[in-house]
């Protein structure tokens, strides 16, 4: 393992989570960022936003992805391109024996995967996906799980939705049909759902429970709020039911749902049900409600991101936070980017590994079939 400062390559940038994940390892004074980069072939709108993260951040942009991997001082890279060449891009990077920190979901086909975590166990890297199992409401809902006052977990219900966006515009008379397998991941103005955001709920899922499979996935997917995600053809919102080799069953709600349709940044449930009693936690709670008469207004809707999906636009279009709850933090916060760091530090596996990450992938593509089949889909899926 090297030692500190751990050298960290920032692969894609602009209008990514890299704008997130880079500003938490420039944080962190265990790590020193090198440079960004990406593949040479990248196209001129790609190119012109990799550069221009690099110039905010204030480090170099090293063109060609092969010849930033062959630096000597990079020991970790921070992996945030497109869904359709990430896997490849964190191949590349594993097969240049760099530890993977990668942005959620990890990947779009099975065999990919496989091999993909093949090649980090051969090569002994450490790899992890980006979750929300380090925020202050996923700490207190794993104690409770391990404290054992619920008994025998019998199932686990996530209700998480993202409050952005501009409603309206989604034929609600012509619901469209789900495709298997997703034709596309990416798009500049609509996120596929269930994609994006059942993620989290996925993985915190089998993080609660010590990492069972999912076995069986039944799923509906749909479109009730935006024209954005009508027009490309992708989901807005997404139900599934899963069943675990270790007999729980789970089920969550995921999708986007627009700024005023709720006080915060959208609702967030988990509902624990054991043996012994039942717990629901809101990740909102505890707070203060605020009545007052401020305005609150969202940002302008950006032509180029209408869902307020990057922190740079949402910088550009001075988003306000809501004035609505005030919650005052009641554990203290580590960025997922320092969590890694810790796994690195201490030669420890991270909470939510790349088999755990292809785990994820696997039930939501599952999922994509389910809801254009009708049918419950077994796990794992054919290769």
């Amino acid at each position: 393992m090297a030692s500190r400062p751990f050298g960290v390559l920032l692969v894609t940038g602009g209008m990514t989570h890299q704008e997130n994940y880079g500003a938490g390892f420039l944080a962190d004074p265990r790590a020193r960022v090198v440079g960004l980069t990406d593949e040479p072939d990248v196209d001129e709108r790609r190119d012109r936003l990799n550069r221009g993260l690099a110039d905010q951040f204030g480090i170099p942009f090293l063109p060609d992805i092969r010849e930033a991997l062959a630096r000597s001082d990079v020991h970790l890279v921070s992996v945030c391109s497109e869904f359709e060449r990430r896997t490849r891009v964190s191949q590349i990077c594993a097969e240049a024996g760099k530890h993977l920190y990668v942005d959620k979901p990890m990947v779009t086909k099975m065999a990919e995967a496989d091999k993909l975590v093949a090649t980090a166990r051969r090569r002994g890297l450490r790899g992890q996906m980006f979750t929300q199992v380090g925020a202050p409401y996923a700490r207190r809902l794993k104690g409770i799980v391990d404290s054992g006052a619920l008994g025998e977990i019998k199932s686990i219900q996530c209700d998480l939705m993202f409050a952005k966006g501009f409603t309206g515009g989604a034929p609600l008379g012509a619901p469209r049909r789900e495709h298997d397998p997703p034709r596309r991941f990416t798009f500049p103005d609509a996120k596929r759902e269930i994609w994006t955001t059942a993620v989290y709920s996925l993985t915190l899922i089998r993080w609660l429970l010590g990492g069972p499979r999912f076995r069986s996935v039944y799923a509906t997917s749909a479109n009730y709020f935006f024209e954005e995600h009508y027009k490309r053809d992708v989901e807005d919102f997404g139900t599934l039911a899963l069943t675990l080799d270790n007999g729980v069953t789970a089920s969550l709600i995921a999708g986007r749902i627009g700024w005023h349709s709720h006080r915060s940044s959208g609702p967030n449930f988990t509902r624990i049900i054991g043996s012994k009693r039942s717990f629901l936690l809101d990740a909102h709670s505890p707070r203060f409600e605020i009545s007052s008469d401020r305005k609150w207004a969202p940002p302008a809707k950006d032509p180029i991101d209408p869902m307020g999906f990057w922190s740079s636009t949402m910088e550009r279009g001075n988003a306000q936070p809501k004035p609505f709850w005030h919650e005052p933090p009641i554990a203290p916060g580590r960025s997922d980017q320092a969590l890694f760091l810790d796994c690195l530090e201490q030669d420890k596996e991270p909470e939510v590994t790349l088999d755990d990450a292809a785990q994820a992938s696997e039930a939501m593509l599952a999922a994509y079939r389910s809801a254009a089949t009708g049918q419950v889909v077994a796990l794992p899926l054919p290769r």
